[in-house]
């Protein structure tokens, strides 16, 4: 099987996981309390990964500082879910959320100067049109 399918399939998988259970932990605890310990937890386990996969700790000023508004990135992107689950339908928030690659599509045709197909521009139509059916 091809790594990139396997890994985009425990992507999916876990990030499917994480919105059920930020939901219930939201519906437990105050969501932004939720969020940051959900990340604080996947702080220690990602920590862990690189220790024992054996993974470089060099790291360049640039590596860093993308790095460091990925994960601005990912706080606001967390605290929204876990909010957006509290106040909203679990099913509207994650599904809405999970188009974040129309985000990414668009920001690397536009910045990082990658083509655009026109199989590209009909999968981020179709998917603002998933976005608007599913609002109704």
């Amino acid at each position: 099987m091809n790594s990139a399918i396997l890994f985009g399939a425990g992507t999916m998988i876990a990030w499917g996981f994480w919105i059920i259970f930020g939901d219930v932990a939201s519906n437990t605890i105050d969501p932004e309390t939720a969020a940051f310990l959900s990340y604080l937890v996947a702080t220690v386990v990602a920590g862990l990964f690189v220790v024992a996969s054996d993974a470089s700790l060099a790291v360049t000023n640039r590596g860093l500082a993308f790095s460091a508004v990925a994960g601005v990135a990912a706080a606001v992107g967390v605290i929204s879910t876990f909010v957006g689950v509290t106040v909203g339908s679990t099913a509207v928030v994650s599904t809405i959320g999970g188009m974040y690659f129309v985000t990414a599509a668009v920001v690397s045709v536009a910045a990082l100067g990658e083509p655009l197909s026109l199989q590209k521009a009909v999968g981020i139509g179709l998917a603002l049109v998933a976005i608007v059916v599913i609002n109704q």
